[in-house]
């Protein structure tokens, strides 16, 4: 398998070289994404092939679900180097329909140290229970769940202080919220973009719309 991993690094690369002799020696020579990725860790949706961007085009952060928790370090991390040193403008959560971690999420099983991982999502099932009991089927109810996920990772992005202090500084930085369909391959916007003056958070860690 590994052997097979290299050979097809090494037609890629090549192939590459030959339709665009620069390609790599521009790659190396500067990093310039336009957008900073939040997405789910399923192999089946990597951020620049689903968002048809070549590599260079997309800073990206991974992990089980597209969750944004406020205490995780590498998220924020990552945010913050985006923000700061990669001057990204343009800052999507991704997430996508048939993902397992919201499944995880709805099922009573034990499912190891991702139960204490998924619990945002879990709040959210509890949170939005008489919403979700009018979808025709739980398949139905999970992507909804996924839905919301997305729309509560924007909330909690804009709320860092990461993004409330660019914001101060003039910084015209967006977050939007996408999902993506496994069954056709579609983006889909779910209209709860925030960008400069639409969001802040008082000295107390209390949000406000404006």
């Amino acid at each position: 398998m590994l052997i097979d991993l290299l050979e097809r690094n090494l037609e890629w690369s090549q192939r590459r070289h030959a339709e665009e002799p620069d390609y790599f020696t521009r790659l190396a020579a500067l990093q310039a994404p336009e957008f900073f990725w939040i997405g789910c860790s399923d192999s089946r949706v990597p951020a620049n092939v689903v968002a048809g961007l070549d590599p260079g085009e997309v800073f990206v952060h991974r992990n089980v679900a597209n969750i944004v928790h406020s205490s995780d370090m590498n998220l924020l991390s990552a945010l913050e180097f985006a923000v700061e040193a990669l001057n990204v403008r343009e800052i999507v959560v991704c997430g996508h329909y048939g993902c397992g971690g919201v499944k995880a999420a709805t099922e009573d099983l034990p499912h190891g140290l991702a139960d204490h991982w998924l619990e945002p999502i879990r709040r959210l099932g509890r949170n939005y229970a008489v919403d979700l009991g009018r979808e025709p089927n739980l398949e139905a109810q999970r992507d909804r769940l996924a839905e919301w996920n997305v729309v509560e990772g924007v909330r909690r992005v804009c709320e860092t202080p990461i993004l409330q202090r660019a914001w101060r500084q003039g910084a015209d930085i967006r977050v939007h919220g996408l999902i993506y369909g496994l069954k056709d391959g579609r983006l889909r916007d779910l209209d709860c973009s925030i960008g400069p003056g639409h969001f802040q958070v008082d000295h107390f860690g209390q949000e406000a719309a404006q």
